[in-house]
């Protein structure tokens, strides 16, 4: 039931007795917005973030992503729309109110999407499989939670014991299992392939730890592996069961590409100034260090990682193409150091989704200048001719798209068939699944998803047009005997029976993937110095 107070009844009352309603509250929206397609990147990855300057940000996000984050659903549940979906992405810069909170901002992406991007909706049924969480027969062996006590799963890092595969590890307190059921499918994606769903009929927060083997490592730990299942089963007295059942999903009945930006959105979002990192330590690694490293929402810790590696992740270059760095010096690839960089509080703000409260592009921008300024780096950006690859045809043996209207996609795995040749054949290591994909889109996808054989952007000259269903079963270039990548666009037969990306281009699709040479950005590097500044 709803209660009001009696001053609002009244007022509601005297409204109405003048034939009239009471007007709508505005929708939340956006001060102002600027949104445009997300320029190509090698780390692009999709996150959102409210900055403490009153400016939320959206990277690298499909429209898919930007329904999910609107109504707070599993990408799953969000059925139909046009076939770009979920393939064509966009950032989002945009200014909020002061204090503008989750709730709020949800408000007002919905409100950007049905007037940016025409975005209807409606709620609908559909057969859907789903992990289902409910209580074992043993009874659930997590502890109520203090309901005052804050809300948190934090990952734990394990300590590192030899010749032991480590687990991944979560510590939960006043969790309800609902929050519980939405994150564990980010935490064990290698698992739980489908949503899970919440049926345990718990209510209120509880405490608990977690503790499993990472889905890829479970065959490596052997005996000592635990998988998602187990540990749910066996330490939580939950249990994760796969069912198909109608359930609720919202259908997107039309989208279009959005309207064009105001013409003052510059004037209304001027650049902020560059974050700095408030304390920052380069040392060289000891000998043998192993190379590892992660951007925190507090800091940039790096380990043992080549000079040149560091370059390339601040100029967003290729990783580990020498072509992308023009008069690089030797030593770029053999020292290697340990950067310690703590980020000023000031640049963090509120993530929404995404592991990075702060915006990657700009700890990318921070990182450059400081390389810049330790090392003495003097370079610039221009295009010059480097290999690349061109596709053409050679005998297309391609079968057009079941469903034109269906969501374009691109992902490591068996189709709809559920044939996977990996099983019989493990040499075989990498299937790529292409649905209701274009042959542009393909050679976007190539360099995204095999960036070990392609470096850089794929030139299409072919001349197909159409969209295609597609799998390419193929040997990943660390499996390989023989070099991968001859100016042919194939390679002779790999003694261990391993089959090139080039191969199965051409056997499989009767297309044909050559190295051309063509002008492309790389970095020039003009001065650098082998030793940084001291500390």
């Amino acid at each position: 039931m709803i209660r009001r107070s009696s001053a609002v009844l009244a007022l509601i009352l005297a409204t109405s007795a003048y034939g009239q309603s009471p007007a709508p509250a505005p929708e939340p929206t956006f001060l102002a917005a600027d949104v445009h397609p997300t320029p190509r990147s090698t780390n692009a990855f999709f996150y959102a973030v409210i900055l403490p300057s009153d400016r939320f940000i959206m990277s690298n996000a499909s429209m898919l992503d930007i329904i999910a984050t609107a109504w707070d659903l599993d990408r799953d549940s969000i059925q139909g729309g046009p076939p770009w979906l979920d393939y064509d992405h966009f950032d989002i810069i945009a200014k909020v109110p002061p204090g503008t909170g989750k709730d709020a901002l949800k408000l007002m992406l919905r409100t950007l999407l049905t007037g940016r991007f025409h975005v209807t909706l409606e709620n609908g049924m559909k057969p859907m499989p789903a992990y289902t969480l409910t209580v074992a027969k043993a009874a659930s062996k997590m502890k109520p939670a203090d309901e005052s006590a804050p809300a948190s799963c934090e990952y734990k890092e394990q300590p590192s014991v030899p010749n032991t595969v480590p687990s991944i590890a979560f510590s939960c307190r006043n969790t309800t299992m609902e929050s519980f059921a939405k994150q564990m499918r980010q935490w064990a994606g290698g698992y739980l392939k489908n949503p899970v769903i919440d049926s345990t009929g718990l209510k209120g927060g509880y405490d608990f730890d977690l503790k499993w083997t990472d889905a890829g490592q479970l065959s490596k730990a052997g005996a000592d592996g635990v998988s998602i299942f187990d540990a749910v089963e066996k330490q939580l007295g939950l249990k994760l069961a796969l069912e198909t059942a109608p359930r609720p999903v919202l259908l997107v009945k039309t989208a279009s590409q959005p309207s064009p930006n105001a013409p003052d959105v510059a004037k209304m979002l001027p650049p902020l100034p560059l974050p700095e990192f408030e304390v920052a330590t380069i040392k060289p690694s000891k000998p043998g260090q192993h190379g590892n490293g992660q951007i925190r929402a507090d800091r940039v810790d790096f380990q043992g990682v080549p000079l040149r590696e560091l370059i390339d992740l601040a100029w967003d270059l290729s990783e580990n193409d020498p072509q992308n760095i023009v008069n690089a010096p030797k030593w770029l690839d053999d020292d290697k150091f340990d950067i310690l960089a703590k980020i000023n509080p000031e640049a963090a703000g509120i993530p929404i989704v995404g592991d990075f409260p702060v915006d990657i592009y700009e700890v990318e921008l921070m990182l450059r200048a400081l390389l810049t300024e330790r090392f003495h780096i003097k370079a610039h950006m221009e295009e010059r001719p480097i290999d690349s690859y061109t596709l053409s045809a050679a005998n297309p043996r391609l079968i057009p798209a079941a469903d034109p209207g269906a969501r374009t996609s691109c992902h490591q795995g068996p189709g709809p068939d559920g044939k996977d040749p990996r099983i019989k054949n493990p040499i075989l290591n990498r299937l790529l699944t292409c649905q209701n994909i274009t042959i542009p889109e393909l050679c976007d996808q190539l360099q995204q998803q095999v960036s070990g054989y392609i470096k850089n952007p794929i030139l299409d000259s072919t001349g197909i047009k159409g969209s295609f269903d597609l799998t390419l079963s193929f040997t990943g270039v660390g499996h390989l005997q023989l070099p991968a990548d001859p100016a042919s666009g194939s390679s002779p037969s790999d003694p261990n029976g391993a089959i090139s990306l080039f191969d199965a281009l051409k056997s499989q699709l009767g297309l044909k993937l050559e190295k051309q040479k063509r002008a492309l950005p790389v970095l020039v590097i003009e001065h650098i110095e082998e030793k940084p500044t001291v500390n």
